[in-house]
């Protein structure tokens, strides 16, 4: 597999290595030792799985500390634009979002650590999206970000009439209205 940094410090993206024969094909998706030897040092405890079709919006979402979560999201079917949004106060990058990606088709993976908000859009007809994180949910700690905040003036790649929120994302606060740190 390969491991690539992006822009933000600490937010990757893991591509397997992929074996094709006749059969179809065949990939290690995780592979805690080969995590650890590149300084991936997450121990993942629980496995989610979302469906959603063409349109909707999930997030952005995150865990505050003590119950912060790190999260490595591939999609099993489908496609969709993955996005974090770094809040880490003290980073260079603070309030900067960083987009890929993510198919069935290019195996790709985003890790996406600590302190960040995470959302994604569907941009195929459907998508089978599975995530694996290293805290279990935690209502208390749970926060999020509007998708549409003009600040972080993300781009989902979605056309706004064809765009679906849950009534609980459509009420969270903008990203100036933060007033909780990692």
């Amino acid at each position: 597999m390969t491991i690539e940094k992006t822009a933000i410090k600490d937010l990757l993206i893991i591509t397997p290595t992929v074996f094709n024969d006749e059969r179809g094909y065949f990939f290690e998706a995780y592979n805690q030792a080969k995590f650890h030897e590149n300084g991936i040092m997450y121990q993942f405890i629980q496995d989610n799985q979302s469906f959603s079709q063409r349109g909707v919006i999930r997030g952005l979402h995150l865990q505050i500390n003590p119950f912060a979560q790190a999260k490595l999201v591939r999609v099993l079917q489908g496609e969709i634009l993955d996005v974090a949004v770094d809040l880490r106060k003290n980073s260079a990058t603070y309030g900067k979002h960083f987009s890929v990606v993510l198919s069935a088709d290019n195996k790709k993976q985003l890790m996406v650590p600590h302190g960040f908000a995470h959302g994604f859009s569907v941009l195929s007809e459907t998508a089978s999206v599975l995530y694996k994180v290293d805290q279990l949910y935690h209502k208390d700690s749970e926060r999020g970000i509007r998708f549409d905040d003009p600040t972080l003036a993300i781009d989902w790649q979605i056309n706004p009439s064809e765009v679906i929120v849950s009534e609980k994302d459509l009420v969270l606060p903008g990203f100036d209205a933060i007033d909780w740190e990692f």
